[in-house]
């Protein structure tokens, strides 16, 4: 997709091709949704037939961190669900009947080009908000001025088009507001009033479907069970790529008490087919989910107790020979018991898993956000609510091992994102709020140019010094050479703009 304006992409697939899976139960699997190829084979959507259907090898991935996912073919889970390496005993997933081959080869989906400013408008408008696009930096947005009220929505400009959107109904903040639950924290909307019910499930829905139309993902599967701040009901949609499920590029959508959407969050562009790798069935796949699942073992400090020396107590003081049975001082050691903890002779935690999904999951390979081919397993353990583990399906062989960190400069440390500003005294005194460590000191630097006004926090630390590991609010101001005037102020590490607060 290039930078000049132009018509998105659409999707041509139906709602059943949503994914290549089983819903496992007793000796059978019903398959979920499959697309025919020309000669009437069944086959995922989006997945070729064949593994060397492209010229030549595709280069190795190289997986980085855990973004939500596995990171070099480790269990992934989403936020706030159960880890399956936490147990120290290790958990096993257990399939609860067979699994699926699914395909032989699928490909990694990566974001490529330009958001366009017809694109945000097409979302703005979606959202309700009034207004055209401006480019700040490298960031498109639509907000209200002066006081700051009112709607707000950021995408960046560089694909996928990271997009933020917030609803800013006024009240004290910055200095003026007591610190409590009633202070909002920079950036963040006045919370509902308290005591407001929350719209229905099929009404948050409804609201939303708006907004995902413009995205292009109509057919995402959606779910509305959770309810914030006892008023707001967030709708969570994890779109179809490719003609296959996603995992971590979910757009969430907070739905007010009024039934409009009062924030929310996601990608504005369809990452585009890339590269097309050999896969893992499912059957190998959870095999490694299984390896990558293994406890720590038990954690304390030292290992076994272990008796003292015979002749000797506890305290290190002489005492009489132990006498055995027959009246025979025991002189020699008995046989080795091996030393066993309780928790080293627990068993495995054991995990049904009742469904397995082919899809894409989001992963970071050599510092960009790709969608990687990955199996979907839900886990439903009997103590707790079913969740999903995702166990990158790319076969071993071309996965690269993860790239070593360099270390970092020392007494140096990364930049600090600016959260919001203020100003003063005509606007030449540009007040910036961030959030910082106790330990460190930040100085605020800002460059001007007629356009905009740059402002970039560096940190200072001492590595050879213990500190706590605890979060400030920190401002600094800083004196411009001119009123700030609507100029808008752009955070240096991230290239976006910051709310005036």
């Amino acid at each position: 997709m290039s930078g000049t304006e132009n018509v998105r992409r659409r999707r041509n697939v139906v709602a059943a091709s949503v994914a290549a899976g089983v819903l496992l139960a007793g000796g059978g699997g019903v398959y979920l949704a499959v697309a025919a190829t020309a000669d009437g084979e069944a086959m995922p959507a989006g997945v070729s037939a064949e593994a060397g259907d492209t010229a030549g090898s595709p280069p190795p991935l190289r997986l980085e961190g855990d973004s939500g996912g596995d990171a070099g073919g480790g269990p992934g889970i989403a936020p706030g669900e159960p880890d399956p390496g936490g147990n120290p005993n290790g958990t096993v997933y257990k399939a609860k009947g067979p699994l699926p081959q699914g395909p032989s080869s699928a490909a990694v989906h990566r974001p490529e080009g330009l958001v366009t400013s017809a694109e945000v408008t097409r979302l703005a408008e979606a959202l309700g908000i009034e207004g055209r696009p401006s480019l700040v930096g490298d960031v498109w947005t639509i907000g209200p001025e002066k006081d700051g009220r009112g709607p707000r929505l950021d995408v960046a400009r560089k694909a996928p088009g990271s997009w933020t959107y917030s609803w800013y109904d006024g009240g004290p903040v910055g200095d003026s507001c007591l610190k409590g639950p009633a202070c909002p924290p920079p950036g963040m909307a006045k919370p509902p009033t308290a005591g407001r019910t929350p719209v229905s499930e099929a009404a948050a829905k409804a609201a939303a479907a708006p907004v995902l139309k413009a995205l292009g993902q109509d057919d995402a599967k959606v779910t509305a069970t959770q309810v914030m701040d006892g008023s707001v009901r967030v709708v969570n949609a994890d779109p179809v790529v490719g003609g296959l499920p996603t995992y971590g590029w979910s757009t969430g959508l907070h739905i007010g008490p009024d039934g409009r959407p009062v924030a929310g969050s996601g990608m504005l562009e369809e990452p585009a087919k890339g590269a097309t790798y050999p896969v893992l069935g499912a059957e190998k796949a959870l095999a490694a989910l299984n390896e990558a699942s293994k406890g720590t073992g038990p954690i304390g400090i030292g290992g076994c107790a272990t008796d003292p020396p015979a002749g000797v107590d506890g305290n290190g003081e002489d005492e009489p020979a132990a006498v055995d049975g027959n009246g025979k001082v025991g002189t020699e050691p008995g046989p080795d018991v091996p030393c066993r903890s309780v928790a080293g002779t627990a068993s495995p935690t054991e995990v049904p898993v009742t469904a397995a999904v082919f899809g894409l999951a989001a992963k970071d390979v050599a510092g960009e956000r790709l969608l990687v081919p990955a199996w979907l397993f839900t886990a439903d353990p009997a103590d707790a609510a079913p969740y999903t583990v995702v166990e990158t399906a790319v076969a071993p062989e071309y996965l690269a091992p993860p790239a070593k960190p360099s270390p970092p400069d020392e007494g140096t440390a990364p930049v600090r994102r600016v959260e919001s500003y203020r100003t003063a005294d005509d606007g030449r005194k540009l007040s910036v709020t961030f959030w910082g460590g106790v330990c460190s000191t930040y100085t605020a630097k800002a460059v001007e140019t007629p356009e905009k006004v740059t402002v970039r926090i560096d940190e200072k630390s001492d590595p050879g010094r213990v500190c706590i590991a605890i979060a400030k609010e920190i401002t600094l101001t800083v004196t411009l050479q001119g009123p700030l005037g609507d100029r808008p102020v752009v955070d240096a590490a991230s290239g976006q703009a910051v709310p005036r607060r």
